[in-house]
């Protein structure tokens, strides 16, 4: 048997994989790579080609999810293989249950961890890591949008921590949400539940392209946050619960906070 070495890309391009996730793809029988939970911008398939000198072969979330990752477990029963993965392989992606059943079928697994956008946005913003409450995605509207968003938001905001909201993507679709639209459908979901979680007022910190050499961070009320350009994305949202005053030094100085918001802080 084989094995399958989960590698992280990285956020923005080709130039975040670390030396050693370079080196595992240099020295791999067979690169899989997928592309559908997370979207890297700036990422060249031919450049990091050139760089690792192998051929990359795309899987997409049928081969990975519905049929089990049959094609990469094929592959590792007779070598070495890589799959690159967007970000940290395993922690905002869910390729655990292929690693799961590698390590059933006798192949072994081994991780080379990437920039991820749980922290990249944290250190983006300011505030304190240990501060975080539960994550959520938000989901592209429908008829009947989610609440789950609305309901983590304000569970953590009464437990004084900060939320992550990381926002849906379609990549098969080219479809990416965006700032503008998960706060709107946020506040559809305030206007019906009136809790006061998500409201014009509430202080919220947009992200666009965390990872590039531009990220766009920019911290205010909703009712101003929703007239920001973000440019292209993708995008992520922090809400934040009560601010330390050194978070709120931060945000003021490092998101174009109001500087109203040391009078809030403790």
């Amino acid at each position: 048997m084989g094995e399958i070495v989960f590698v992280g890309l990285g956020l923005h391009d080709e130039r975040g994989i670390s030396l050693r996730g370079l080196e595992e793809i240099k020295t791999a029988d067979s690169v899989f790579m997928e592309r559908y939970t997370s979207l890297m911008p700036g990422l060249s398939i031919r450049h990091l080609e050139e760089m690792s000198g192998k051929r990359l072969r795309m899987v997409s979330r049928r081969e990975l999810e519905e049929e089990n990752g049959k094609t990469v477990l094929e592959s590792a029963k007779h070598g070495k293989t890589v799959l690159l993965v967007p970000g940290d392989p395993l922690i905002a992606t869910t390729h655990v249950t292929l690693r799961i059943e590698a390590e059933r079928h006798g192949i072994k697994t081994r991780i080379v961890h990437g920039a991820s956008i749980l922290s990249a946005v944290i250190g983006l913003s300011g505030l304190h890591s240990y501060k975080f409450g539960k994550n959520v995605t938000v989901p592209f509207e429908d008829e009947n949008p989610s609440e789950t968003p609305y309901n983590v938001i304000a569970e953590n905001n009464k437990a004084g921590v900060h939320t992550l909201c990381l926002l849906d993507m379609k990549e098969e679709e080219k479809r990416f949400l965006s700032i503008h639209e998960a706060l709107e459908t946020l506040l559809k979901i305030e206007a019906k539940r009136k809790c006061g979680a998500v409201t014009m007022d509430t202080l919220a910190i947009g992200i666009g392209r965390a990872g590039s050499d531009k990220p766009e961070v920019k911290a205010d009320v909703i009712r101003d946050l929703l007239n920001h350009d973000f440019g292209t994305p993708p995008h992520t949202i922090i809400f934040p619960a009560k601010l330390h005053f050194m978070e709120a030094e931060a945000l003021i100085f490092l998101a174009g906070a109001p500087e109203k918001l040391r009078d809030t802080a403790t």
